[in-house]
């Protein structure tokens, strides 16, 4: 599915060269809710829309699936294509892979499967896509359990040329000539974090891309600082050093993209634009929005009840799928990196924290989906709400809302069209 007319490499070109105030927003499909909110703020406040997977959200069945609705890459581009045509929606739309590569599945790096097997379940991964109408491909291959420290920069130039060459072959292949690519990576581990290593980065990479007749990828991940944990981002948001890198990536015409910009201070928000940060993710923040509106739905149909109807019990199903999950583990702040399982069930403060952030995985679960749709079903019985629904997405389009005004994004398709 390829509903654009300019590759998201020509976009960053266009916000460049016309100087643009803005910053782009790469979204994290978090559930089918997060996709219908996102297309239809993009329809009707006319900015480009770029839907993000990473590889444990959305991936081939053959490697393992996706928690996200248990979508492959084909169904989620079909889903998306389905939504878009329901709502009306005719912006610029962009499918993008998030994290693409090797060891970027939880389950690849938690077994620590061999080098060569990595790198071909990449490849088969970035192929889905490309099959899929994918439009941006993040090159991260920054991560190897195999490796003790960080991986060493020409390791990681190098599996990026073989990936971007692997990709650009099949894509030929395909009849693909749009197709955008992301370098880099935000983790402290991908050793780019120092101004002298990132630029050196860049300049080993374009002169080796060259050399191969390769294309210049439209964003470079830096590290501005942010890291999220839990529902805040826990970073210390580094300005003067952004500045630099970004003035870096764009004195080669390459768009600078931040990752983990979830929770940041809206005075930090609003000056991404003049900062010339090119882009930004938000992926948790999002799926966070949607578990506590439906959390708010359950205690107005607990009030309204009045022990009149069966009760879908919605809260405690999904704080303790949430919980079984584990994935809430790595959100954990450093002082709570001890807690166990029970720990967590024995303080509700904590437990709730854990179901709102990590809500998100288990909304495909059938337990989680048959409480939710009781949920709904008791409150339009008891004439609480018509659509329940409806009041899930208006909390996620506010939250996604936030990020739109801060950064600038209202009518700029109409300034990308006209370019």
């Amino acid at each position: 599915m390829r509903k654009m007319n300019k590759s998201i490499r020509e976009v960053v070109s266009i916000l460049q060269e016309k100087n643009l105030k803005t910053t782009l927003l790469g979204i994290g499909p978090m559930s089918e809710v997060v996709i219908r909110a996102t297309l239809e703020l993009g329809r009707d406040m006319k900015f480009p829309v770029m839907l993000i997977a990473s590889r444990n959200q959305i991936d081939s069945k053959e490697l393992g699936g996706g928690y996200v609705m248990g979508w492959d890459q084909k169904a989620f581009s079909d889903s998306v294509k389905k939504i878009a045509d329901e709502i009306g929606f005719d912006g610029l739309l962009y499918l993008c892979r998030d994290h693409g590569g090797p060891w970027q599945r939880d389950n690849e790096k938690n077994s620590k499967i061999p080098e060569k097997e990595a790198i071909d379940k990449a490849k088969a991964s970035y192929l889905a896509d490309l099959e899929a109408g994918f439009n941006l491909l993040h090159i991260d291959p920054t991560k190897d359990p195999n490796i003790s420290v960080a991986v060493p920069m020409d390791t990681v130039i190098a599996r990026t040329l073989e990936l971007m060459e692997y990709t650009e072959n099949q894509a030929q292949k395909l009849g693909l000539s749009d197709i955008s690519y992301e370098v880099g990576t935000e983790e402290t581990a991908g050793g780019l974090i120092s101004t002298d290593a990132f630029e050196s980065f860049i300049e080993k990479l374009l002169k080796n891309l060259d050399q191969r007749g390769l294309p210049h990828p439209a964003f470079i991940v830096g590290q501005t600082g942010t890291l999220v944990k839990m529902d805040i981002n826990a970073g210390k948001f580094d300005q003067d050093n952004t500045i630099k890198l970004c003035r870096i990536a764009r004195k080669y015409g390459i768009g600078f993209k931040e990752h983990n910009a979830d929770y940041l201070p809206l005075d930090i928000l609003k000056a991404h634009p003049e900062l010339e940060i090119t882009s930004a993710n938000v992926a948790p923040e999002f799926g966070l929005a949607e578990t506590k509106a439906l959390l708010k739905l359950a205690e107005m149909e607990e009030k309204a009840a009045n022990g009149n109807i069966k009760l879908s019990n919605f809260p405690e199903m999904i704080g303790n799928a949430a919980l079984k999950c584990n994935r809430w583990k790595k959100w954990l702040l450093p002082e709570d990196a001890h807690l166990t399982e029970k720990d967590i069930a024995q303080s509700h403060e904590k437990l709730k924290c854990v179901t709102c952030v990590c809500g998100h995985y288990v909304f495909d679960q059938p337990e989680i989906k048959k409480a939710r749709e009781k949920m709904y079903r008791n409150l339009i019985d008891l004439k609480i709400l018509e659509s329940p629904e409806s009041k899930v997405i208006e909390a996620v389009k506010d939250s996604i809302m936030n990020y739109v005004n801060a950064f600038n994004l209202r009518n700029l398709n109409d300034y990308i069209k006209l370019a």
